[in-house]
């Protein structure tokens, strides 16, 4: 165990990413620049985001709404190593496909840095289902109202409503200047802490366009008469977020404005901002949550006017987001587990000790519970095609293991993440590393949380020659072994 900087640690490409992050940003004209990594929209089968999501398993869900927006969202990972986020759609939300499938491509056009970009969709049969990019540092609830660490910042608070302002902006710009119920949920943090607006919003939770799920309290008033979002709809929501930040509670912007009239700002303020920005700052940003909340819509500034407005008031532009968050940065170096330092030298020896002393115990709960069938002449024979793998596999056969062990599988009767590890781990011994990589893969679908799995899929990658996605699927287990980890209260 240890900290070394190994083909796949972190500390070796920590200075390319901070040259990179700590670079002095161009914050005005930086949310109007499009970006050129992530891939053009597409349509995934069923089949597709099935394996990402682990068949939409229970431990995949990220977040669930209510009965006004009746949709879940899972996380999952494309063969590629994309990590994804898949939202499910009720099955009556969209019953007209075509509606759907040119809503969808229409917003999977945009793609900017300030949004979570639309990367496809999916429409088989009854099924409805966006896909979008995996943004893994929470929502801006989540850092607002339910911090665990550290209260955010002041001067993230500002980076926050800039981006945002940016992201709507954008959108504007591009013909969408519709947003679906915006509220701090909405609102994701990337890899680097950047905040960044879910592309989810742009499209309608149904075809029926009922899009508001919050309080009413927090609904603009012309809501309320026509039942209608417009883009006067999305700035009174974007107020109502300029409160949240602003007082670090989910505030009825009626009550606000209260506060506003009597002058009582000392209400409205988080007390945990206390002496981190000044009276005018703080003054400024009334001020523009009142005009947002103007009861009038065409009272209320459009998206371009609130970029120039909130641009001066930002502080400390030249310190990356994650540290302004107080959040470990990909590029800091974490200590592997034994499994982990393994995977990242690429010590097949190693990490085949590793796996012969876990044995079968991480198949609790997962492997398929035996039935009567298992005394049949077929399950006998199953069980006795794994013990023969566990046999060569133990004596380093790896030829034979492989064989074993896809007897097993092909039966089909059972199923065992351990097995498919064990193979694995087998094929990258011989040489078979996009067979290795498939199995790795296969692991984490029956198990979804499993770190062995991802572990395994970093050490088949970086022989396939992907380094970059090696390095994120060594991270995801690394994760996920820490979180297995404080679970079972284990050091």
């Amino acid at each position: 165990m240890g900290c070394q900087c190994s083909k796949l640690s972190p500390c070796c490409w920590d200075s390319q990413i901070k040259a990179a992050v700590l670079e002095a940003p161009d914050v005005e004209n930086e949310g109007n620049s499009e970006v050129a990594d992530v891939p053009a929209f597409r349509e995934f089968t069923l089949g597709q985001l099935k394996n990402a999501t682990s068949s939409f398993a229970v431990e995949n869900i990220v977040s669930e709404h209510g009965e006004k927006a009746p949709n879940i969202v899972y996380k999952g990972k494309l063969e590629n190593q994309r990590r994804i986020v898949v939202k499910r759609f009720n099955r009556m939300a969209w019953p007209d496909a075509r509606q759907f499938l040119e809503e969808a491509k229409s917003v999977g056009q945009l793609r900017n840095q300030r949004l979570a970009n639309l990367l496809g969709c999916c429409c088989e049969d009854e099924e409805r289902l966006l896909v979008a990019e995996f943004m893994p540092t929470e929502t801006l609830a989540k850092h607002l109202f339910h911090w665990e660490k550290q209260p955010m910042k002041w001067a993230m608070r500002l980076r926050v409503v800039l981006h945002l302002a940016q992201a709507l902006e954008y959108c504007t710009s591009k013909g969408r200047a519709l947003y679906h119920d915006l509220n701090a949920y909405r609102v994701l943090f990337d890899e680097d802490a950047n905040p960044r607006l879910s592309s989810f919003g742009l499209m309608k939770n149904s075809r029926d366009g009922k899009s508001y799920s919050t309080n009413l309290a927090f609904t603009p008033p012309e809501y309320l008469r026509t039942g209608r979002v417009t883009p006067e709809s999305v700035i009174y929501s974007f107020g109502t977020l300029l409160l949240d930040l602003l007082s670090g509670k989910h505030i009825p912007p009626s009550h606000a404005l209260d506060l506003i009239r009597d002058r009582n700002l000392q209400m409205l303020t988080d007390s945990c901002l206390e002496g981190q920005f000044s009276d005018d700052d703080g003054t400024e940003l009334v001020r523009l949550a009142s005009r947002c909340l103007q009861y009038e819509p065409r009272e209320r500034p459009n998206p371009k006017s609130l970029v120039t407005a909130l641009t001066p008031l930002q502080k400390e532009t030249e310190v990356p987001s994650y540290v302004l968050m107080g959040i470990p940065h990909s590029g800091t170096c974490t200590p592997f587990s034994p499994l982990g330092e393994a995977c990242s030298r690429g010590d097949l020896t190693a990490i085949h000790e590793i796996l012969d002393n876990i044995g079968y115990k991480d198949d609790e709960g997962v492997a398929n519970e035996l039935s009567f069938q298992m005394w049949t002449d077929q399950m006998q024979e199953t069980l006795n095609s794994k013990k023969k793998g566990d046999v060569a596999f133990k004596q380093k056969d790896f030829g034979m293991a492989i064989d074993y062990y896809s007897q097993f599988i092909d039966v089909g009767t059972m199923v065992s993440p351990t097995v498919f590890a064990r193979r694995s781990l087998s094929y990258l011994m011989s040489d078979m590393h996009q067979e290795a990589l498939n199995d790795a893969m296969q692991a984490q679908v029956i198990s979804p949380v499993w770190h062995v799995a991802s572990y395994l899929q970093a050490a088949a990658l970086s022989a396939l020659g992907m380094e970059n996605e090696a390095h994120v699927a060594l991270k995801e287990g690394t994760a996920l072994e820490a979180k297995r980890n404080a679970t079972t209260g284990q050091k």
